[in-house]
């Protein structure tokens, strides 16, 4: 088996992830996969449960988080400009990627926070070190250029974050839900994979566990939105694909893509963020010339 879960949403994505931890390595293990991350929206805080479940069910746990990028400057706050938001998926290779990574959603919260946590490109020029960057889902400002028919400005978009990333650690994701705005999406990424030589990786964009679990996540969104499931004009997902699937239901997806279902487990191995605990790990703090601790 060569395919690992590398977008994943669990119940620590409030309201919007059903992937109950607790479960979510049973059903790992019921599909034969050795690996998963979590990349919860905007937050790390389930990171901790999730490595120790991970590692006691024998499963190789992905630390990562998927991030809002501000369309502009993170500290811009412009109504109608400055409110929307692009996602990024952002997973730990090592130690030096989990520290920038907590650094990124530290700094989205403290000084980013507009109706969203959020970074922007230059910060995350400072604090790439250490993590593999995947273009992420219809909210990726890839996907959007390419939904918007501005195939350019993904290009553009594309090299400018593969610059920023370094060689080898940003992959453009293809998706599949059954959505008819994900067709132009993935030409478009397949077109940039050939002309910039990105790799590819697919991702499900797991919000539940299975996919008869579809109407729990339906009412989360509902309690997130305030509305009521039989409310025609409410928020839900499109399809009821968003699940952790098998292999051979991600091969089918994509039968002529081999190499995107493969480079889930080379993503994978790369990734190799180990927590220690049991230890204290105390701050050093210099004091100036002439003082002692």
């Amino acid at each position: 088996m060569s395919f690992v879960h590398l977008h994943v949403h669990t119940e620590y994505s409030l309201l919007d992830g059903a992937c109950r931890i607790g479960n979510m390595m049973d059903r790992v293990k019921e599909l034969g996969q050795n690996a998963i991350a979590i990349t919860d929206h905007g937050v790390m805080y389930g990171c901790v449960d999730f490595y120790k479940a991970a590692k006691a069910a024998g499963i190789k746990p992905i630390i990562g988080c998927e991030v809002y990028v501000a369309p502009r400057g993170m500290e811009d706050r412009v109504y109608k400009i400055d409110d929307r938001n692009y996602h990024m998926v952002l997973l730990c290779e090592n130690r030096k990627g989990y520290e920038n990574l907590c650094l990124l959603v530290s700094e989205a919260f403290e000084r980013g926070f507009y109706g969203h946590p959020r970074i922007d490109l230059e910060l995350l020029e400072q604090h790439h070190e250490g993590l593999i960057a995947l273009s992420a889902c219809l909210g990726g400002a890839i996907p959007q250029y390419l939904l918007a028919e501005d195939y350019d400005a993904a290009l553009a978009y594309a090299k400018k974050l593969s610059a920023i990333m370094g060689e080898g650690n940003l992959y453009l994701e293809l998706q599949d839900h059954g959505m008819e705005e994900q067709r132009p999406v993935n030409q478009g990424i397949l077109r940039l994979a050939r002309e910039t030589g990105l790799p590819l990786v697919a991702t499900n964009d797991a919000h539940y566990l299975r996919k008869e679990d579809a109407k729990m996540q339906d009412v989360l969104l509902c309690v997130q939105t305030g509305k009521v499931l039989d409310d025609p004009d409410r928020m839900r997902f499109e399809t009821e694909e968003f699940y952790l699937k098998s292999e051979e239901e991600m091969r089918e997806l994509f039968p002529n893509c081999s190499e995107a279902i493969e480079n889930t487990q080379v993503i994978a191995d790369r990734c190799n963020m180990e927590f220690i605990f049991n230890e204290y790990h105390l701050p050093s703090f210099p004091v100036p010339e002439g003082y002692t601790n």
